[in-house]
């Protein structure tokens, strides 16, 4: 068995998402060659659990000072190329595509006649009971075009009474003791001088902060750090804190460690926008709408998080693939998320009913 996984390179998140299920297919016979979009290769760090990978220009988002520009994102994509890319990307030796929202495998095994499976957070917006934070015509058709798909796995941090699956969060047995005072930051899309602002008034804890144009160095109460993945995850095990964009992987590596987390949203971007909602709402974590002292100040305050346990999500839905070429027969989608939840565990926030999920004023403006 052969298949074909794409993956969308713009955010570490979806990389992240990946190599939990390149791990999980290596335990099995089937081949997978993963080819990756909207990154330049020279970019990418880490990737030795892919092996030889293909890479290709794809699509990425224009960002200034932790928001989306839309007129330059427009202007940075050529689509021609990405058409282009689809339409000579040779898909007829593969048995299955598999796109984290990856348009251009996505394109191609349409194009081909290949079943294409949707795997990804993304997909969770297709249903209309998952909080979805005034999207646009734009964005709307942008969700439901961009990496089509003629089956999808939609991933989120709850069901809401629809065929969702949790995160694919690949992280072991957090230590037993965290160091409360320590705190992880992430927030590649705000400038260092504005990290330091905001966390500069309190010198009583340590921040570890990771960061595209950062150096190795300690100032003070800062620990700098460059992008690392082994790194990375070294700190985020023992730091008692995170403070990060409101993506999808991080908050959920987080939420399984039992990490106290604080989420700025990306503005201008529907899906970060929304994700900060649905934490605050779920009662998952703290958000801010835009880079805020007293947010931070209240937040560090606060009690420690509850944990979240998840299966084993990346293993089950690797079985479920591997079932459906074997046999030509699709276990039901409902089937494999009722599984997956009933096996899922959290002490506090779950379940909330679809009438709690309500809109939050101060993100309606962003």
């Amino acid at each position: 068995m052969k298949i074909l996984y794409g993956v969308q390179a713009t955010g570490n998140g979806h990389i992240t998402r990946a190599r939990a299920m390149a791990a999980a297919f290596a335990k099995t016979d089937i081949q997978v060659d993963f080819l990756f979009s909207g990154r330049p290769q020279d970019e990418l760090f880490d990737m030795q659990p892919f092996g030889d990978f293909q890479v290709r220009r794809g699509i990425t988002f224009a960002t200034a000072a932790g928001r989306v520009l839309w007129s330059k994102t427009i202007l940075k994509n050529n689509l021609f190329q990405l058409f282009r890319d689809s339409d000579q990307l040779l898909v007829d030796d593969y048995d299955l595509v598999i796109t984290d929202y990856e348009p251009i495998t996505a394109r191609a095994g349409r194009r081909a006649g290949i079943k294409v499976l949707g795997l990804g957070h993304q997909y969770a917006f297709t249903h209309r009971n998952v909080p979805l934070l005034c999207p646009s015509p734009l964005h709307r058709w942008v969700m439901n075009n961009l990496a089509p798909a003629d089956v999808a796995l939609g991933l989120h941090w709850h069901h809401f009474d629809e065929p969702l699956l949790p995160p694919v969060a690949p992280v072991s047995t957090p230590p037993l003791e965290s160091e409360k005072d320590l705190c992880l930051v992430y927030l590649p899309f705000e400038s260092l001088e504005q990290i330091q602002q905001l966390l500069a008034p309190f010198n009583d804890k340590q921040f570890l902060i990771y960061h595209p144009q950062a150096s190795d160095c300690e100032m003070g109460q800062f620990s700098f750090r460059s992008p690392s993945r082994k790194g990375f995850q070294q700190d985020l095990a023992r730091a008692g804190a995170v403070i990060c964009n409101a993506g999808f992987e991080l908050p959920s590596e987080a939420l399984q460690l039992g990490k106290k987390l604080l989420v700025k949203p990306v503005l201008k971007q529907m899906e970060q926008l929304s994700n900060a909602q649905a934490l605050e709402q779920l009662g998952l974590a703290k958000t801010m709408p835009e880079l805020d002292t007293t947010i931070v100040a209240q937040w560090l305050q606060e009690q420690a998080s509850s944990r979240v346990v998840y299966p084993d999500v990346a293993g089950q839905i690797v079985d479920w693939i591997a079932d459906w070429i074997l046999t030509g027969m699709q276990t039901p989608v409902a089937e494999l998320a009722g599984r997956l939840w009933a096996a899922s565990s959290i002490t506090r926030g779950y379940p909330l009913k679809r009438a709690e999920i309500k809109s939050q004023p101060e993100y309606q403006s962003l």
